[in-house]
Parts: structure tokens; sequence; C-alpha cells
């Protein structure tokens, strides 16, 4: 599959799911983004935005299995990994799968559940498998968690740690629909004989792991390279961080921005691929000092500043007239 290719499928993937979930492209796409670059996605928004009918839309075009789990404070870590079950007509202990088991996973508000449960999907986000009683269990491929979180309630709630928070790719928010897109989601309510949101299926297990292969084609400039690196460097020496983008955010921040090429049908990494995943990609990952929080700064702002302030590069015209021949 070529670059070409993977845009009219990504395209058809966005159009489908835009049919069932009322929210902005940009959005959809930076969670197709994090899909094509084999990473997680946290959405962090207020109740009945559409967060669950999202993953299961994605799941649905993409053609691949889908599970939820409810996270609660009386969650177990095996009511997620699984479990050894006793069985009696063979006398042995059998390994019975839990919901992480899919390709899809929906960890639906994921912070009121405990640490210890919050840390079994660590294993699982970070290596692609689960350790169960000194067993280890590789996870199905392509394997996406896409975890939600309220952002107002504080009681009954466990934030998540900065080691679970760097293991998703990007953290976004669906926000309020237009007043236009929010009256025809009040008009279908309104057709009785209309049935839930559907969404036909696109690919297969098969055809997302090719297409999340084509983000290596992607060319990237040195330039590019040296404009991420000054990004980064520069959430860490600012003076609001107390934490800035570990090396892991700055692979993760050039893996999107490949993906994001993709997605806009280029063979080659401009300067807006990384300005547009910048904030889902780093602003999770900052830690922010007690004096900033204090004066009411977010780590959006933080991650603003640091794009104005450095340089864009121009990509080299090598990597352009390259692409346009090939097309």
């Amino acid at each position: 599959m070529d670059v070409s290719d993977a845009c009219a499928d990504c395209d058809r993937i966005l159009d489908t799911v835009s049919g069932s979930v009322v929210a902005e492209r940009e959005f959809l796409e930076t969670v197709l983004t994090a899909v094509l670059a084999r990473g997680h996605v946290l959405i962090e928004d207020v109740p009945g935005t559409g967060k669950t009918l999202t993953a299961r839309s994605f799941a649905s075009a993409l053609g691949v299995s889908f599970s939820r789990v409810q996270f609660t404070p009386d969650l177990l870590p095996a009511d997620v990994t699984g479990t050894h079950v006793y069985r009696e007509g063979d006398g042995e202990f059998e390994f019975s799968e839990g919901p992480i088991f899919a390709n899809f996973v929906l960890a639906d508000e994921i912070n009121r559940a405990p640490p210890k449960t919050q840390a079994a999907l660590l294993e699982a986000m970070a290596e692609g498998q689960v350790t169960v009683d000194g067993d280890t269990h590789p996870l199905p491929e392509p394997f996406v968690v896409v975890a939600t979180q309220n952002p107002v309630e504080s009681e009954g709630v466990f934030p998540l740690p900065e080691a679970q928070r760097d293991r998703f790719l990007v953290k976004t928010s669906i926000g309020y629909p237009e007043a236009s897109a929010e009256k025809g989601l009040l008009r279908q309510r309104t057709e009785r004989e209309s049935k839930a949101p559907s969404t036909a299926g696109i690919l297969d297990p098969e055809g997302v792991r090719r297409l999340q292969s084509v983000p290596e084609q992607v060319t990237v400039d040195d330039d590019i390279l040296s404009y991420l690196i000054d990004i980064v460097h520069r959430t860490r020496q600012d003076a609001r961080t107390e934490v800035g983008v570990s090396p892991r955010g700055s692979q993760r921040l050039l893996e999107a921005a490949r993906s994001h090429a993709v997605i806009a049908g280029r063979e080659y990494v401009r300067p807006v691929d990384v300005q547009t995943v910048g904030a889902p990609v780093l602003a999770h990952r900052l830690v922010l000092t007690t004096d900033a929080t204090v004066d009411g700064t977010t780590a959006d702002d933080v991650v603003a500043d640091v794009f104005d302030s450095v340089a864009v590069p121009t990509v080299s015209p090598a990597a352009p007239e390259t692409t346009a021949a090939g097309e």
C-alpha cells in the first residue's frame, strides 16, 4: 500500500465515522492519526458529547473487534486482563481472556478506577501484552486503547499518573457541536422510526496493519527533525514547566507528524503536520510548576507559546519535487 491508497482509505474512514458522530473533522483526524501511529487516545470531555460513540464508530469503520470496559472504584486488574479459571473436567487451570483482548478497547471513565487497576493497562499499552500469574499473553494486533475521562468531577476519581499519561499518543476532546449539527441530532430523535447511528466497515485487521505501515514510507527532512528537537527542548527549558517532554514524547511527535502527512496525502512531512499534532501529542506530557498552575496557565498555553517561539523551517525542495514526480 502506498501513500495515495492510504490517504483514500483514511478519507473513507473519516467520511464514514463523521456520518455517525457529531464532531469536528479535526478531532476525528486526531483519533485516526493515533491509530496510524500505533498509539492510544485519551479523550477528556464532559458527559454526553459522544466519546463512546466515537470509539465504537472507529472500531466499526476499521473492521476490528471492539471491547468496552466501564472503570469503577471496585474494578480489579483481573477484570481487565483476565484470570485463570479451574476446569473441573480437565483438572487444570485455563486462562480466560479479559476485555483487554480486543483490537479496539474503550476504557470508559478511566480515572474512576484505583491506580492498581489503571496500572493493569500500562503493560498492555506499552508492550502489547499482559502478564497474569507470571504468564505473558500477547494482545491482538492492531491494538488501540481509547480512554475517556470527565474533567469536571473531582470526587471519587483517581488522576492518571504521569507515566500512564505519557503512554497515550494524543490527548484530545470533542467539544460541544455547532448549533446546526446539534439541531440535526435533535431532528433524528424526533423520527420515531430512525435507528441508532451505524458505521459501515471499511477495512479489516489486516487492512489496518497495512495502513499502519504506510507512515514508515514518509520522508522527514533533516530541518524538520531539528524543528522537532527545538520544540521539545523549549518545553524543558520553559520556566513554567517542572517536567518537559521526554525523548519518548519527541518520538511520538515524529510518528504523529508522519501519520498526519499520510492523511493529507503527502509522502513527506511539512511543518504544518508538526503544528497540527503538536498540542494533542505534547500538552498532556507536561508537568507545570505550582506557580504556573496558580496563575491559571495551562499546558496548552505553554505548547502554543513554544511553537510561537521556534522558527519554522522551509522544507527542502527535493522532497516535494520527488513526491510530485512520483504522483
